[in-house]
C-alpha cells in the first residue's frame, strides 16, 4: 500500500499563545474516510546543544520542569525566535543559559519531538572548544545550574536513566556518535 497525505479539510483553532496553539482539524484520508476532531499542537521550534569545554567536558543543565514536577538533568537549548536561525539560536541560549561561547557548531540532527501531534522540530548542534565568556543571563522563570560532566560520566548517566528528556537523550546519543567520528 502506498502511503499518502491526509487531506485537511476545515482547521478551527482553539488557543493561539506564545508558547503553544492549539487547534482542530477536519481531515479526509486515502481511501476517502473522514477524521474529525484532529488535535494538533503548534509550538516554535527548538534548539539544543551537545556542547563541549575546551577541556573536553560536557555541558549539562539542571531546572525545574513543571509540567512533569521533576528536576531535570539536560543538554542546554530553548526556542528559536521569531525568524533567527537555528545556529544563532542554539548560540544565543548557550551564552544566556550558560555564558558559554564555543570555537566551532554544527547541527547534527533534525528532529521532531511528536509528530503525530506537534508541528515543531528540534535542531540539535554539536558544539566544541567553549569557555565562559560571560554571565548567565537567564529568563525572568529560569532557575538553571550549569554542570560538567566527562563523556564516561555522561554514558554512565544514560546507563543509569538520569537523564529523561527524550529528545535530549536522543541528541546525547547523537552527540556521542559524532565524537566517535
Amino acid at each position: 500500500m502506498i502511503i499518502e497525505k491526509w487531506r485537511k479539510i476545515a482547521s478551527k483553532y482553539l488557543v493561539r499563545e506564545k508558547w503553544a496553539t492549539l487547534r482542530v482539524d477536519t481531515c479526509e484520508l486515502q481511501g476517502g474516510a473522514i477524521k474529525d476532531d484532529y488535535y494538533v499542537l503548534e509550538y516554535p521550534n527548538w534548539v539544543n546543544a551537545i556542547a563541549l569545554t575546551e577541556e573536553g567536558k560536557m555541558i549539562l543543565v539542571r531546572q525545574y520542569r513543571h509540567a512533569a514536577d521533576i528536576i531535570s538533568l539536560e543538554i542546554p537549548g530553548g526556542v528559536i525566535d521569531g525568524d533567527e536561525s537555528p545556529e544563532f539560536a542554539i548560540k544565543r541560549e548557550l551564552q544566556e543559559e550558560t555564558g558559554y561561547s564555543f570555537k566551532t557548531c554544527k547541527q547534527i540532527a533534525e528532529l521532531y519531538p511528536n509528530p503525530a501531534t506537534s508541528t515543531n522540530k528540534t535542531f540539535t548542534y554539536f558544539l566544541t572548544g567553549g569557555e565562559k565568556t560571560h554571565d548567565q543571563h537567564l529568563d525572568e522563570h529560569e532557575i538553571l545550574n550549569v554542570e560538567e560532566y566527562t563523556v564516561e560520566e555522561v554514558k554512565q548517566l544514560l546507563k543509569d536513566n538520569k537523564i529523561a528528556q527524550a529528545l535530549h537523550v536522543a541528541g546525547l546519543y547523537y552527540g556521542l556518535a559524532e565524537l566517535e567520528k
